[in-house]
């Protein structure tokens, strides 16, 4: 009997040990299953993250390429007329799919998802625009508008690119304001040395 409960205790010990054991490998894989899923979240996060810089290098470096090189500062007036140039950029492609579509003998219409997508893209900005105000470089301002013309389109440097809400309501402002205290301390020095 001594021995029967000997080894009852030692089968206990066993399946203890045992048990333990697989509740360390279970915390063990759960933990894994945690790091993993952190790992995969940080993964989605960076890539969110570069797919929302190179979207905003992109439209900026659309406003760069369609800079008047003559001039040193934008009114508001002529800043909403780039922002609207900037939501016709489009209008040749949609052009051309609608072109492709009207084509007789074809069934369906090509590049439709292209088309849905670029019409969607078209809507939200003219809503932002329309809006609380798109976000444009702040071109109304002489040292930024510098600054944006030197730029060299690397992404890294796109937190130095001081950026501007600006709306239809800002740009139909009839009288053309000047952006910043600067310009009009310029402006004051040129009238006094005249």
């Amino acid at each position: 009997m001594a021995a029967e409960s000997f080894q009852v205790k030692q089968a206990d010990q066993l399946l203890v040990s045992v048990m333990g054991y697989l509740r360390k490998k279970k915390h063990h894989f759960m933990k894994n299953d945690s790091i993993l899923a952190a790992k995969q979240a940080n993964k989605r996060l960076k890539t969110d993250k570069a797919l929302r810089l190179s979207i905003i290098g992109e439209k900026l470096q659309w406003f760069q390429s369609h800079l008047d090189p003559n001039k040193i500062e934008y009114t508001k007036k002529e800043a909403g007329e780039l922002i609207e140039n900037y939501m016709c950029r489009f209008n040749a492609e949609l052009e051309q799919i609608e072109l492709q579509n009207s084509i007789k003998g074809r069934q369906g219409r090509q590049h439709g998802s292209r088309e849905t997508v670029i019409k969607q893209t078209i809507e939200r900005e003219r809503q932002l625009y329309e809006g609380y105000g798109i976000e444009i470089p702040d071109i109304m301002n002489r040292k930024h508008l510098k600054f944006f013309r030197d730029w060299d389109g690397d992404l890294r440097k796109l937190p130095n690119i001081k950026m501007k809400k600006l709306s239809a309501r800002d740009a139909a402002c009839s009288h053309p304001e000047v952006a910043d205290v600067e310009a009009k301390e310029e402006l004051n020095k040129a009238e006094e040395v005249a």
